[in-house]
This record gives structure tokens, C-alpha cells and sequence, in this order.
């Protein structure tokens, strides 16, 4: 259907919120925890990378053929949609109108779900989500899941409810109605009022006043100008811009051309990484749909109005994520920072003023107008506003996609949100803002995260990787996996990066395998300086982050390492040596049977020997002693 005005888009908005009712409305069980059995249902299976690489679609299409077999086709909607959030849970499987979160679901389940659920209206304990602290108590309905009821679900409230590759769905959540309000009612500079007003910052990692980036590209003269998405994403351990691009595309495109009419541009483009095939290919359908709809395209809602996107893939450089480099890489060239002023807002890809936000700002965009300024503002801190996405990831019990206001706390989203460290260990540090970015450690779990705060304690917010390490972790050996990556992703363009870079990884190398001298650290802290004061872009002028920051916290471990040549937290394979402590030792042969290269002695009823000239230093031995009787 073509939308040619606002009484078009609110038709398809009200024709087909009703098929969405069994997925937004709640009904409790009878007293004998039993559901109707003949109610709409509506089954959401997670369409996200993670649960597919888990297997979730097996369980899609396994389910959709047990449904038409039962003949429960008329009552059983089975819906792909995005990532649901706890990705450590996947596949994942919600069932609406109940809400009942079913857990790592295999194909062999299915059977039981049709049979006991959905005929019976008894759903499947076993499957459910057990409490943290008892682990003997389920707990049946998302909404009462701790990892979801401690986040604040803005940019994701749809993403793991709606079918990301039909429009239909989104609008009938109100999807493009912020993009109508802008058009029909709203001037280009009452827009960019609005979002100056609502106080977002720029969510790619720099905290950048959106509005006033807008502000920038509207006063700038040219016949053309262009509003470019960054969706390039490079931090290891980062997924946000890809998990919103997958399930919810169409709110980055609404918020792509409220910005192209508020500063008066007609050309979109959307820079992702080709290891994002999945992301792509909903992008793909979604502009499609679009501009089926007359959302894309000439004349937007009668408007008068044009505006269209295109995508451009990047071969997945690190470097590309700086937005000079960005534009010289959609416009065919190698991907190398250049130097500002010229700012893009002036003079950006192909000379033109532009204006480049990333997914979660964009994404921010229609709330904003949909709900006013003043009701985004008063979410986060003063400085700091609304919410942000994260990547948790690492030494966390539930990993995934988290969604909290500014000003969180790390605690508040460690052991709230994603229910803390397993086996028992102590949290560490916590790396925010990937390889640009720093650690923060257990003496700051009650700070604030916000931008502000972060680049006190010499971390930043980033695009809102979120790396957990418990007192396993080496400090020095994660300043080195840092400046590895750093190392090898460096475009090259300017000295301090490039030979820079490689002169502190040297250093660290030298340090984990056992000789370190006096005055390295000196060395790192010093060249890391200057690396930050002399490098071209931001990407090189926080590549010192992760040493810099490490060594403030954690100075003693490098001083174990340098001046008694071991490794405190038993990473580093150089300084190792395993020894067997016979009080605790008792004479079971575990670790013989772990050990694969014949490196243990052992004889019924004696204590357990290590061969140190066969031992690969390979902490099979230490994993499986039960009784910790090997250090």
C-alpha cells in the first residue's frame, strides 16, 4: 500500500495493531496454573545472529510444521523476530498472549510445547527460567525475569515482539508516526529545537550534542548534503548497532529522514561491515518496504519532501568507525582518517556538508518526537540523557544486549541486570569502550556510567562494549589482547599510531614473558602520552587507553610481572609453574587422567608429581582438581 498522507499511515497503524494484540496484551493463569486453550496465540522465536548460531531456526520451522500438523494453524501464530536481549539463553522462545519465556529450546521440545502448552494450556516448567538465587524456582513470565525487569527497554521495547521484516508490524506500534509529526507539523529547526532540547548525545562514543551536529550540517550552503548512518561496528565483544539493525531497522531509517528534512538533505546512507550479512539483509527488505509505502522515496507522506538511503559495505576495517575515514571508504577510497577543520558538517563525503550519527542515535530519533523532549530528559543524568545499550559480555552469568538509563551504575548492570559473576568468583575490572576505551575496577562499581564520569575514571563510553573480568584476569595480558588489535587494525596514516602502537605491544610482550626490566612502566605511561597528543584521529589518540588505565589500577600487577616474573592471575604461560600442594592433594589421579602430554606422576595412594620439562602449561591439570590442590 502506498501512504500518500497521515490518514493512510494511521489506518495501517489501526488495521493491523489488532493482529498484534496477542503479543501486547497479558492474561493470568486459573488457580491451577492453566491457560485457556483456545486462545491467539502469538509464538516469537528469536531471529537474532546469536540464537541462530544456537539453532533457532531449526526450532522455527520445527515448530511451524508441528502447529499446521496439530491443526492449530488458525489459533498459533509462529513469528521470526530480533534479538530478544540474553543472548546466553538462546534460542529463545516467548509465547503471547501469556508471556512465558521458554529458555534453550531444541528441536526436541517441540513436541511438548504443541502438545502441553499450546492444546493443554499447561506450559512447560522445565524450560523455564530458574531464579538466580534458589536455582530450584521457576520463573514463567518475562516481565518477571530479573535480566529484563532491571533495564529500561527503549530503542529495544519492540526488538524481541515485532517481525523485523514486515513493516506492517512496526507501524502498527506507532512506527513512522514520528516522521509524519516532523513533516506535517513541525518546521526543519523546530526538529533540531526538539532534539537539542532533549539533551541526547551522540551515542558512537563520543557524547557529541546531537542537535547541535544537526544545528551545523542545516547552516551549511550547498546544493547537497547527506545523512550518513554509521552502522560500522569494530569493538571485540560489541554487537548493539547490529542487534538494532536486525531488529529494528525501520526505526533507523524513520530517524535517518527526520534528520535529512531537518537539515535539508535528500540523500541517506547506511556504512556497515560485511560480517554482517544478517543486519544487511534486513536492512535490505526494509528499505524496500519503505519505499513501497511512499516512506522512501519523492513526495514522503505529500510532503513535498524527498529523501532515499542506499547502503555501502566496508570490508570490516576498525578504522572506519572514525567518521572521516568512514566517508573515504563509501566513497571508494582506502579507509584513512583526515585531518579537521574541514569538519563533515561543512565539507564531508564528496566534499558536501554532512551530518553522521550511529544506530543508537538514530534510533534515539523518533521518541524523541514522538514523545516530546521534555519526557526524554527527564531519563539519565543531568548531562547525560536517556538511555544506553550495552554489549555485556565476558565473566558475567547472563550475557547479552542490555538497555539501562544513562547514570546506571557498573554494579547496577553486573550483578542486577546480568545476575553477577559465575562460579563464584570476584569481579575484577570491567573494559568499557573496546580498544578506544578503558577498565574500570571493583573500587568504582558504584560510579556513574555516563560520559562524563567514564572519561574521569580513563575509560569512555564508546559504542557501549561492555567486557565483565573476574580475579582470573590478567590485567596486563587484556592491555596486550588491546593493543594487539590496535596494532593490527592501525590504518597507518600517521607515525604515533602506527610505529607507536607497536612499540608498547613489543613492551608488553616482553613484559608476560618474563623480561620486563625497571622503567618500562615508565615507558608505557610516557609513550602512551604521546601517542595520545600526536596521533591524526580519536581512534589513535585513545589507543593507549587500555595500558594507560590498567596501569592506574593496576600498577602492582605489572611490578609482579616485571620485578618477581609472575603472573598473579596465572595467565601468562611464561611465568607459570605448577606445583601440586600436598596438604590439599588427595591422591585421586583426576588430574592424570586431564592431562594429555603425560606430564603427571602419579601412583594409587601417592601424591600427584608434575614432569616440569613436559608440562605445556596448558591449566588442564588445575581445571579439573576438584580440590584445588594444584597452583
Amino acid at each position: 500500500m502506498f501512504i500518500q498522507n497521515k490518514t493512510d499511515l494511521d489506518k495501517i497503524r489501526d488495521d493491523n495493531a489488532k493482529l498484534l494484540e496477542p503479543r501486547m496484551k497479558r492474561i493470568s493463569p486459573d488457580e491451577n496454573g492453566h491457560y485457556a486453550k483456545d486462545i491467539k496465540r502469538s509464538v516469537v522465536i528469536c531471529a537474532g545472529t546469536g540464537c541462530i548460531s544456537a539453532g533457532s531456526m531449526a526450532v522455527y520451522d520445527g515448530l511451524k510444521k508441528a502447529v499446521d500438523e496439530a491443526g492449530l494453524a488458525d489459533n498459533v501464530n509462529v513469528i521470526k523476530t530480533g534479538c530478544v536481549g540474553c543472548c546466553v539463553a538462546g534460542p529463545i522462545v516467548v509465547v503471547y498472549p501469556e508471556g512465558i519465556f521458554y529458555q534453550k529450546v531444541d528441536v526436541e521440545h517441540i513436541p511438548d510445547i504443541v502438545e502441553s502448552h499450546f492444546k493443554n494450556g499447561q506450559p512447560i516448567n522445565s524450560l523455564m527460567w530458574l531464579r538466580e538465587k534458589t536455582k530450584d524456582e521457576h520463573v514463567p513470565l518475562l516481565k518477571d525475569i530479573t535480566f529484563f525487569k532491571e533495564q529500561k527497554r527503549m530503542i529495544l521495547e519492540v526488538s524481541g515482539i515485532i517481525d523485523p521484516t514486515n513493516i506492517k508490524e512496526y507501524i502498527a506500534l506507532d512506527g513512522y508516526q514520528a516522521l509524519a509529526k516532523s513533516m506535517l507539523d513541525m518546521k526543519p529547526e523546530e526538529i533540531r529545537d526538539e532534539v537539542k532540547a532533549s539533551g541526547i548525545r551522540g551515542r558512537g562514543g563520543a557524547g557529541f550534542p546531537t542537535g547541535l551536529k544537526w544545528d551545523f550540517a542545516a547552516k551549511s550552503e550547498s546544493d547537497e548534503k547527506y545523512v550518513i548512518c554509521n552502522a560500522d561496528e569494530g569493538d571485540p565483544g560489541a554487537f548493539m548497532n547490529r542487534s538494532v539493525l536486525e531488529g529494528n531497522p525501520h526505526s533507523i531509517l524513520e530517524g535517518m529522514v527526520i534528520c535529512g528534512f531537518a537539515i535539508g538533505s535528500n540523500n541517506g546512507v547506511i556504512y556497515t561491515r560485511a560480517e554482517y550479512p544478517l543486519a544487511i539483509e534486513r536492512l535490505n527488505i526494509a528499505i524496500e518496504q519503505a519505499r513501497d509505502f511512499g516512506l522512501l522515496g519523492k513526495n514522503i507522506l505529500g510532503s513535498g519532501f524527498d529523501f532515499d538511503i542506499a547502503i555501502r559495505i566496508g570490508a570490516g576495517a576498525f578504522v572506519c568507525g572514525e567518521e572521516t575515514a568512514l566517508m573515504r571508504s563509501v566513497e571508494g577510497r582506502r579507509g584513512e582518517p583526515t585531518p579537521r577543520p574541514p569538519y563533515p558538517a561543512v565539507s564531508g563525503l564528496w566534499n558536501k556538508p554532512t551530518n553522521i550519527n550511529n544506530v543508537g542515535t538514530f534510533s534515539n530519533v523518533p521518541w524523541i518526537i514522538r514523545n516530546g523532549a521534555q519526557e526524554y530528559a527527564k531519563i539519565g543524568t543531568q548531562k547525560s540523557n536517556g538511555t544506553k545499550i550495552f554489549a555485556l559480555v565476558g565473566d558475567v552469568i547472563h550475557s547479552g544486549l542490555v538497555e539501562v538509563p544513562m547514570g546506571s551504575t557498573l554494579r547496577h548492570i553486573i550483578f542486577d541486570v546480568g545476575g553477577g559473576i559465575p562460579k563464584r568468583r570476584k569481579f575484577k575490572a570491567a573494559q568499557l569502550g573496546g580498544p578506544s576505551g578503558g577498565c574500570v575496577p571493583a573500587e568504582h562499581l558504584d560510579a556513574p556510567i555516563d560520559f562524563d564520569s567514564l572519561i574521569q575514571l580513563g575509560a569512555m563510553m564508546g559504542s557501549g562494549g561492555l567486557i565483565v573480568m573476574d580475579n582470573k584476569s590478567c590485567m596486563v595480558d587484556i592491555a596486550k589482547f588491546f593493543m594487539d588489535f590496535v596494532c593490527d587494525e592501525s590504518c597507518g596514516k600517521c607515525p604515533p599510531c602506527r610505529i607507536g602502537t607497536k612499540r608498547m605491544l613489543e613492551m608488553l610482550e616482553k613484559i608476560t614473558r618474563g623480561d620486563g626490566e625497571e622503567g618500562d612502566i615508565d615507558f608505557l605511561i610516557d609513550l602512551g602520552k604521546d601517542i595520545k597528543l600526536a596521533s591524526l584521529c580519536g581512534l589513535g589518540q585513545t589507543a593507549a587507553n587500555p595500558i594507560l588505565s590498567t596501569i592506574r589500577y593496576f600498577r602492582d600487577e605489572y611490578e609482579k610481572h616485571i620485578n618477581e616474573k609472575i603472573c598473579p592471575a596465572g595467565v601468562c604461560a611464561d611465568l607459570l609453574r605448577f606445583e601440586v600442594d600436598k596438604d590439599l592433594c588427595k591422591k585421586c589421579g583426576v588430574c592424570v587422567k586431564a592431562c594429555e602430554f603425560d606430564a603427571i606422576a602419579w601412583h594409587k595412594g601417592e601424591y600427584a608429581a608434575i614432569y616440569k620439562d613436559k608440562c605445556t602449561k596448558c591449566r588442564n591439570c588445575i581445571e579439573s582438581c576438584p580440590f584445588n590442590a594444584i597452583y
